[in-house]
């Protein structure tokens, strides 16, 4: 299994005698080079930044506490995903699966607008891969699949559909290049039981995917390519034009909110909730354009006379086919402040979600507001 640690071996082996002789300082110099991988095998296994955080942060308690009984058989490294997936396995015993709203219910009548957002914590949040240091290419030799690849909305999404164990194992297997007999060490089982669990694990995430993972796609495209379709949508959206917007989407596209359980599919479903909200010309956007989930994504303010600025109301990611746009999660970081369906319609009017405003706005280090033009 490869390292990404920039830590000698000498440097680490005297960080860890340092370490385990009581020197908090030399542990944190010791884990520092792996807190960022770390987040994201746990996002990958929680489909959530802030489960992914308190994961990384019981795993290097964990690891802190442990640390005279690390012996040194495997990496460091190795043994911190040891323990980052069996906190993560304990969490997902905890806490409710993460989905996306296409996989909560069915797709909605557009006509009837926005439907009610689910308070209870149960939706896949974006992530910030370059904020947290995620890196391109393989993260070994025997992986199977691209690191940021990894972190696409589909791929997460499907993951939080298998069962805990097949989850970890296709993660140490598939993206992070854990042979079957480290993989087995980490979750206390056979390499047998690996083996089975990931020939499972592989079919059913196979079987949601879409045929080309977003990374093949950007490459088919190249930068210019890709950015002409971004640009094209933003132009759209910018000037209201709702027949130019829907134009860049293919014919099945889906159009989802988080925390909204409501979502459209279809060119003429989603022209419909265009026009009548979000390009009604009730309000005024802008747009900034970021990366989440190693995917294109737009960081929409909504104009605010009250801050007479232009203030965040959703982190939309895109998901592109061909040369057209075929999904949209747009993370809304609102809270209505009642169910009422006439007050969710209005949606950039209601409170902001500090929470929801960390993960989609901040994480990505973009600003608090924007001023007028």
């Amino acid at each position: 299994m490869a390292t990404s640690s920039t830590t000698s071996p000498t440097q680490e082996r005297e960080l860890l005698a340092a370490a385990r002789a009581g020197d908090e300082s030399a542990y944190q110099r010791l884990v520092d080079p792996y807190r960022g991988e770390l987040h994201a095998h746990c996002y990958r296994m929680l489909g959530s930044v802030h489960d992914a955080e308190d994961a990384v942060q019981e795993t290097l308690l964990r690891a802190w506490r442990g640390l005279s009984g690390f012996e040194g058989r495997s990496s460091l490294r190795s043994w911190l995903y040891r323990i980052a997936t069996n906190a993560s396995l304990t969490m997902i015993d905890k806490r409710p699966k993460r989905v996306l709203p296409i996989d909560y219910g069915p797709a909605a009548d557009p006509h009837g607008g926005p439907g009610e957002p689910l308070i209870e914590s149960v939706w896949i949040e974006p992530y910030a891969d370059d904020h947290f240091g995620l890196e391109d290419g393989l993260a070994g030799p025997e992986a199977r699949y691209e690191q940021r690849e990894s972190v696409e909305l589909a791929f997460v999404a499907a993951l939080q559909n298998l069962p805990a164990n097949q989850r970890a194992v296709l993660i140490l297997r598939e993206v992070l290049g854990f042979s079957a007999k480290e993989a087995a060490e980490a979750l206390d089982t056979t390499t047998a039981s690996v083996n089975s669990a990931l020939q499972r694990a592989r079919a059913a995430v196979e079987d949601r995917l879409p045929e080309q993972s977003q990374q093949a796609t950007a490459k088919a495209l190249g930068d210019d390519g890709l950015q002409e379709v971004v640009d094209g949508y933003v132009e759209a959206w910018q000037r209201g034009d709702v027949e130019a917007v829907v134009g860049m989407l293919t014919e099945d596209a889906a159009f989802s909110m988080p925390p909204l359980r409501t979502w459209f599919g279809g060119r003429d479903e989603i022209a419909t909730f265009l026009a009548g909200w979000p390009l009604s010309g009730q309000w005024r956007w802008r747009p900034i354009q970021v990366r989440a989930n190693g995917q294109p994504a737009l960081a929409f303010y909504s104009w605010d006379p009250d801050e007479e600025a232009y203030m965040p109301f959703a982190l939309n990611v895109l998901t592109i086919r061909g040369d057209k746009v075929s999904d949209v999660t747009a993370f809304i970081i609102r809270t209505p402040e009642s169910a009422d369906r006439e007050i969710i319609a209005r949606m950039p009017e209601q409170p902001t979600d500090p929470a929801q405003l960390e993960v989609a706005f901040q994480a990505f280090g973009l600003p608090e507001k924007l001023e007028e033009e």
